[in-house]
């Protein structure tokens, strides 16, 4: 299991390590086999909602000392163009094309979808601009 967190403490409990640090970025890679760690989800279980036991992010993240990420909308479709040319260009993925891999929807449908959506919340925001 992964958490990607804005903060974290200096020190993190052995079934948790940090893969990657951008510049505000921790990705965390949680062992949730470790004993320690199902103690811990124990612990913290609840209710959710009627019928739906479980625990919340937001508790699991305040326990470990953990700032979640929460970027907005416009740095997630930034992140994900980003990802998805970088997967275009990648050598695995020219190999796995040279080979017949031929998807229904390709690179290009997905960075027609990112697009449509920038450009639906770009629409939007002229939109409550018009309003204010």
């Amino acid at each position: 299991m992964k958490l990607y967190a804005k903060t974290i403490p200096q020190t993190l409990p052995n079934w948790a390590t940090v893969v990657t640090k951008c510049a505000d970025l921790f990705e965390i890679e949680i062992n949730d086999e470790h004993p320690n760690f199902q103690s811990l989800l124990e612990e913290l279980e609840t209710e959710i909602e009627p019928g739906i036991r479980g625990v919340k992010a937001e508790d699991l993240c305040s326990r470990l000392g953990i700032e979640m990420s929460n970027p907005n909308l416009y740095q997630l479709l930034e992140q994900a163009q980003t990802l998805i040319s970088e997967i275009a260009t990648h050598q695995d993925y020219k190999q796995l094309l040279s080979a017949g891999y031929q998807p229904d929807l390709n690179i290009a449908d997905a960075q027609t979808a990112l697009t449509y959506l920038q450009w639906e919340l770009d629409r939007n925001q002229e939109g409550e601009k018009g309003k204010g």
